[in-house]
């Protein structure tokens, strides 16, 4: 389940990008100062060690520590700035203080006015001794991209990029019935549970 902060009108539809998600995840604000954690599901906690409470109120960067490539972190900086996706394989910190190589997702949210309202955050742990992992999952993803229809690979492209579905229908001009369809369908042939997995996938696959 996810967790969230005291903040009540939180949208269920906006916990449900994490909640269902097998994958680490949380939401973050950045409307107000430093962009903090919001909402985060188990696997956040399972995955890092930290408790709920020591994660919700916290900016991101809590899992950096002294071997963090300081080149990453920005990376992740500018996506968030300019407000686009951005995936980076970087070395982060577990509670206890184990390093570990993080392929971190981060994704913008826009809400129905075009106003940035969260940001999605994933975690995946890359196993060490894997031969490029990077490439592996990469390469997947772009495969199973690839085998999209035109009209779903525009449905992915601009969900990846936050839109929701009626922002999605407007830009297509279509209807919202028949984006939900599109997503419905491309998820089921990405093999993705939530929009979370879904967004990841096409980040991964370079949309």
């Amino acid at each position: 389940m996810a967790v969230v902060t005291e903040q009540r009108d939180l949208d269920s539809k906006f916990l449900l990008l994490i909640d269902q998600s097998p994958i680490a995840s949380v939401l973050s604000d950045p409307r107000q100062p430093d962009n903090p954690i919001i909402a985060c599901n188990q696997a956040f906690c399972a995955l890092t060690g930290y408790p709920v409470e020591e994660v919700v109120g916290r900016n991101c960067r809590f899992l950096s520590g002294p071997g963090t490539e300081p080149w990453l972190s920005e990376q992740i900086r500018v996506g968030v700035r300019e407000h686009r996706p951005v995936l980076v394989e970087i070395l982060n910190y577990k509670r206890d203080g184990t390093p570990f190589r993080n392929a971190v997702l981060v994704a913008p949210i826009y809400d129905e006015r075009d106003e940035l309202l969260y940001f999605l955050g994933s975690q995946v742990e890359i196993d060490a001794d894997m031969p490029m992992p990077s490439s592996q999952r990469r390469l997947r993803a772009a495969e199973l991209v690839k085998a999209l229809s035109p009209r779903q690979w525009q449905v992915l492209k601009l969900a990846a990029s936050g839109l929701l579905n009626k922002q999605i229908a407007a830009e297509l001009n279509l209807s919202e019935k028949t984006i939900k369809m599109h997503r419905a369908i491309l998820m089921d042939r990405l093999g993705t549970a939530t929009t979370a997995d879904m967004i990841r996938v096409a980040v991964e696959a370079g949309l």
